[in-house]
């Protein structure tokens, strides 16, 4: 699929409301469900990082509908682990965007002490975020492979907000494309991880 073609699938696939789901439905519909969801995640926070970057007028509308990601997230835990936990978990991503938030716009306005302290905020709760998934299903979800994902979703978001702040473009595109796919790979490792705990809340295929 060219770039032409895959942006215009991202724009279809942000049109769409969140998915449905739900115990009961095939794995295959709850791995697809959980990677748009995901997915959802980086492409809302890439929109929101263009728009902060240029002051463009819609960064409070992008910031409204990237924290409603993490709501939508949150709910998807809900029917395997229980409302408190998928509240817990939109209460940690929600955390994770608005400390993201800040740490543009310490980048931006080139205050290097916010920066880092902002970034290690940010580090902590990843590792929070990490800690929680890990406690929710540690047979499945090993607390050092959570973490290094984490980590490694940071380290690309802020090369991302980096180089769009620089003006650098093309490396701001590459950018994505790698935060895209470790985003999907992300997906699969927390639906994978439900689907071999709670086996019996799944229809095949």
């Amino acid at each position: 699929m060219n770039k032409l073609s895959r942006c215009a699938a991202t724009l279809m696939m942000l049109a769409v409301a969140a998915p449905s789901i739900a115990a009961g439905q095939s794995r295959g519909a709850f791995h697809d469900a959980m990677r748009k969801l995901w997915s959802e995640h980086v492409a809302w926070t890439r929109l929101y990082i263009v728009s902060a970057a240029a002051g463009l007028p819609d960064k409070d509308a992008t910031t409204q509908r990237l924290l409603q990601n993490q709501t939508d997230i949150g709910d998807a835990i809900a029917p395997y682990y229980g409302q408190a936990a998928g509240a817990k978990l939109t209460s940690l991503l929600r955390s994770h965007i608005l400390i993201a938030a800040g740490l543009v716009g310490a980048a931006k306005a080139g205050n290097t002490t916010a920066v880092d302290s902002i970034n290690r905020q940010w580090r902590a709760n990843a590792n929070d975020i990490a800690t929680f998934l890990h406690n929710a299903n540690p047979g499945q979800w090993p607390l050092a492979t959570l973490r290094s994902a984490m980590y490694t979703h940071l380290d690309q978001t802020l090369s991302e907000a980096t180089h769009r702040l620089h003006g650098d473009y093309a490396a701001d595109v590459k950018d994505y494309d790698a935060i895209e796919q470790h985003i999907l790979a992300m997906a699969d490792i927390l639906s994978n991880g439900i689907v071999a705990q709670f086996p019996g809340k799944f229809t095949a295929p």
